[in-house]
């Protein structure tokens, strides 16, 4: 059966859009980048950094970090599971740690909102960093719909001016 939703961003579904993730400056000071999104859908990839590693022994990224990334992406496949954009609250992340990220590769996290009630979404992620058949970690996330009357971050992206054919 053909999904016949609206979507608020579906004129930017594709791949990556980097303004994506620009607006929140945690994000773009980790140097986050948007790999795909879609219709309930965001692919994230974080470059391995050096400064990211929490043990300079084994040369493991922090957890936080993968933390963020994770989060990141659930915000984002939440907001492209909107018909009307609204701003976006975590409410609940559970991350399951299944071993350590393998040292000196770029991770990914790609988060899949399937199901989006009145006021609440649910998110899930795997989150790898070669194949998505060998995650590292897994995530369960629970998002507050309309957590403020001060619309959404992505309203910028949105409404951002075309520029080389692209807002």
């Amino acid at each position: 059966m053909p999904d016949t939703q609206t979507y608020a961003l579906a004129s930017i579904f594709g791949p990556g859009r980097d303004e994506m993730v620009a607006h929140v400056p945690h994000a773009a000071a980790l140097g986050m980048k948007v790999i795909e999104t879609g219709p309930r859908l965001a692919v994230l990839m974080l470059p391995y950094q050096e400064h990211l590693v929490g043990d300079p022994v084994r040369k493991v990224v922090f957890g936080g970090v993968i933390t963020t990334l994770i989060d990141q992406a659930c915000g984002i496949a939440v907001a492209c599971s909107l018909d009307n954009l609204r701003a976006i609250a975590t409410v609940d992340l559970r991350v399951d740690y299944l071993r350590a990220a393998e040292p000196g590769c770029d991770l990914y996290a790609r988060a899949e909102c399937y199901r989006v009630a009145r006021s609440v979404a649910f998110v899930r992620v795997l989150a790898y960093e070669r194949q998505i058949d060998d995650p590292f970690a897994s995530c369960l996330g629970t998002f507050m719909l309309g957590a403020h009357a001060f619309g959404s971050a992505f309203d910028r992206v949105v409404e951002a001016p075309i520029q080389g054919g692209k807002p």
